[in-house]
């Protein structure tokens, strides 16, 4: 497997990210969405475990408007004002809407790499909902999107995922935390209402007794179990959709 370190030119400046290339030719590319403590080790041992399935993985740096900034250790961030503030501030000042534009960016990487088909996207935490919107605004190129623990997907925002289902054309994922403030009930029903009037093929599956964060090895409540069903499904997905 070969790791390679990126810069990305958006719109808005310059990303770093990181691809993740399988030893043989990859099979098709995924854009891994990060969670709100940013791009780690951890979030590379799951970009390296997807590539050891044959893909082309690309993880990019949704916060690069702001270096330098961190690192966070995800088991204390929150416990710690001054470390709270800063990725408050971070996951504020990085709207849906900057990472929407960049997504053309990131795929425009991929095809650079030599990565030129059908692409799946995942998203953890503040990446689930960024996900969904990058397969509602790129529906040409991404055919599999997943979140897991993902907040506010069909919130009351304007930028709400669940407000662009009809654009998705493709398949989606969405694993829920048991308990996760970030994701009631209600929009849980409100997002599956929205797949299902827009005809979008999906599946919301609840994981009960785990918590927000539950699939990231670095995270206070990271659950080995749960993390292992999360990986049996989303490599379910990608399989079905990508090959």
């Amino acid at each position: 497997m070969a790791k390679q370190d990126l810069e990305i030119k958006t719109q808005d400046g310059s990303a770093k990210a990181r691809l993740f290339r399988p030893a043989a030719p990859a099979k098709a590319g995924i854009i891994l969405y990060m969670d709100i403590f940013g791009p780690r080790p951890a979030l590379d041992q799951m970009a390296e475990r997807l590539a050891g399935l044959g893909y082309a993985v690309l993880v990019p740096d949704l916060f690069y408007r702001y270096v330098p900034y961190g690192p966070f250790d995800p088991k204390t961030a929150f416990a710690e004002e001054k470390s709270k503030a800063a990725l408050l501030m971070l996951s504020g000042g990085t709207t849906q809407g900057m990472t929407i534009r960049d997504g053309a960016a990131f795929l425009d990487a991929l095809t650079a790499a030599g990565i030129t088909g059908p692409v799946g996207v995942v998203g953890y935490c503040m990446g689930g909902a960024r996900a969904l919107n990058a397969a509602a605004s790129y529906p040409d190129r991404i055919v599999a999107a997943a979140s897991f623990h993902g907040g506010n997907l069909a919130s009351d925002a304007a930028d709400s995922p669940h407000r662009k289902a009809a654009s998705i054309k493709a398949r989606v994922y969405v694993g829920v935390a048991g308990v996760d403030r970030s994701f009631p009930p209600e929009q849980s029903a409100r997002l599956a209402e929205a797949l299902r009037v827009a005809e979008v093929d999906h599946a919301i599956e609840n994981y009960v007794g785990v918590a927000h964060g539950w699939c990231v090895p670095d995270h206070s409540v990271y659950d080995a179990a749960g993390a292992e069903r999360h990986w049996k499904r989303l490599t379910t997905l990608f399989t079905e959709t990508l090959g």
